[in-house]
């Protein structure tokens, strides 16, 4: 059984060593291995996933499937003066988790954590070649845009952004 629980400062480790396994299956044949490296180090530091958790408001999330952790997210709004559209940062899922179901809770407690809080709609970025593509848009998610950013050390990410709109709660 797949139980979510909020995750907190505490829960770093568990959340970088998700992307740890996560990301070399997500990203392995779309980034080179020094980009892949210089993100997941950008990204999931210890200070980085601080600050994304106390100073920016990202709400982290992890599943677990009989205690071990499956999986996690994090969201928040997309801006203080907006809560009106809310962004989805990561959603990530153990690869032997795959398929079972797991995204999809974790998207489904997302949204109903955000409707109530006026949410009429959930964004995201991924990248154009990721296969969670596919996910993204089976879930109502399709695409509004492109996007390639700077992430700097003469990388960037080649992102679609997506939206799915949603009813009033």
């Amino acid at each position: 059984m797949i139980v979510i629980k909020k995750a907190g400062p505490e829960n770093i480790y568990g959340i970088q060593s998700l992307a740890e396994i996560t990301w070399p299956v997500a990203y392995g044949n779309i980034l080179p291995q020094q980009q892949l490296r210089y993100m997941l180090d950008l990204f999931y530091s210890k200070a980085a996933l601080e600050e994304q958790m106390l100073q920016k408001g990202h709400q982290f999330i992890i599943a677990f499937d009989n205690d071990e952790p499956a999986g996690f997210a994090a969201y928040s709004p997309k801006s203080i003066a907006d809560n009106n559209t809310w962004r989805l940062h990561k959603l990530y899922i153990d690869p032997n988790q795959q398929g079972k179901g797991v995204g999809k809770i974790l998207l489904d407690h997302i949204l109903s954590a955000i409707k109530p809080q006026g949410a009429t709609a959930l964004e995201l970025n991924v990248n154009r070649h990721n296969k969670a593509l596919g996910f993204y848009q089976k879930t109502g998610f399709v695409i509004t845009g492109e996007e390639d950013i700077d992430i700097g050390n003469g990388y960037f990410m080649n992102d679609y952004v997506m939206e799915k709109s949603l009813s009033p709660a």
